[in-house]
């Protein structure tokens, strides 16, 4: 193999550790189970269809406390700094993560 050929392959591997690193930091700052994080997204979206969102994480809160979840506020900030400044968004930037 010459060099640049190397190279390339090593500069792979460094980008596949990299995404590995970074979602293994994901799921270490999840302040909730994916299970609840699915159920979230599945029942905002249901809601959102029906009655739009009025910028708020009014729904967002709901559904949390439906689903007797402990820390709402931990929860809260965590989607904020994900993008989740209201309902609607919560669905648009954070479930993307996800993926």
């Amino acid at each position: 193999m010459n060099e640049k050929k190397l190279e390339k392959e090593r500069k792979k591997e460094l980008k596949q550790e990299w995404q590995q690193e970074q979602k293994l930091i994901f799921e270490n700052s999840l302040p909730m189970s994916r299970v609840y994080f699915t159920q979230l997204f599945d029942d905002l979206d249901n809601y959102l269809e029906k009655c739009g969102c009025n910028h708020t994480n009014e729904k967002t809160m709901e559904i949390l406390k439906s689903m007797d979840v402990k820390n709402i506020e931990e929860v809260l900030l965590w989607l904020r700094e994900y993008g989740g400044y209201c309902d609607c968004e919560v669905l648009w930037n954070v479930e993307e993560h996800f993926e």
